[in-house]
């Protein structure tokens, strides 16, 4: 596969003028010049203190981005959302159990996509807003 396909979702995000603001982001999180030119290798974390099922999956995020960027990658971790079965067992926060995988999945889809902090600031006051869940036992 040629570089040009292998950075076919990563030069939309970062390469030509009008992306200048884009590559000031990732300057500030880290980026090197020489970074752009990589593919970008999104790694999804559940890393949570929710649950002791997680509280190991930070590390394994840091060794996936090791291995992205000896390969010639450029790994960028993110989170997303976990959901605890064990807590929310007998709760109403049960009731998101199942759709929980789709939330997840699709909280994954949207920071890969569009990297929007403003839209997580305001995804943080939506829910805030919210009144809390009412959901059969």
């Amino acid at each position: 596969m040629d570089e040009k396909e292998l950075r076919r979702y990563s030069r939309v995000v970062v390469d030509g003028v009008e992306q200048a603001p884009s590559r000031a982001m990732l300057r500030a999180v880290g980026f090197e010049e020489e970074d752009f030119a990589r593919p970008q290798v999104g790694i999804a974390s559940t890393w949570s203190m929710i649950t002791p099922c997680n509280m190991h999956i930070n590390d394994l995020a840091q060794l996936a981005a090791k291995g992205a960027d000896a390969a010639g990658g450029k790994a960028v971790i993110f989170n997303t959302m976990t959901v605890s079965d064990g807590i929310a067992m007998g709760t109403p926060g049960m009731g998101y159990s199942l759709v929980s995988r789709e939330i997840i999945a699709d909280s994954i889809h949207a920071t890969s996509t569009t990297r929007s902090s403003p839209k997580v600031t305001s995804s943080f006051l939506t829910a805030t807003w919210r009144p809390p869940a009412r959901l059969p036992r």
